[in-house]
């Protein structure tokens, strides 16, 4: 059995309109909202990463943000994997990307 209290990684790529839309600051509220930890980046293939730890239920949470995203993005799908938390990331913020908007 999990222990829900225990830190998890949630890696997510995100494929779809999701540069230029205001996606990464959408992501960002929501994870700060849920005081993860991690970074969101542009990606220069036109994909959005996500780099997350907390605990399961919180990155939960987050999985539907990454899957919806805000108003005039679309969001073609969410590439998941899970693994335990490192306790190494710093509160939750913005990475430079390939993409020089938003």
């Amino acid at each position: 059995m999990t222990d829900p209290d225990r830190p998890t990684r949630l890696e997510a790529t995100v494929r779809g309109r999701v540069q230029g839309v205001g996606y990464r600051y959408h992501v960002l509220r929501r994870a700060m909202d849920l005081r993860l930890t991690g970074w969101v980046a542009n990606e220069s293939d036109g994909s959005v990463h996500c780099r997350a730890e907390g605990p399961r239920a919180d990155l939960e949470v987050l999985l539907d943000a990454l899957s919806s995203g805000p108003a005039g993005a679309h969001v073609e799908r969410v590439i998941v994997a899970w693994g335990p938390g490192t306790g190494g990331l710093k509160p939750f913020g913005i990475r430079s990307g390939g993409h020089r908007g938003d």
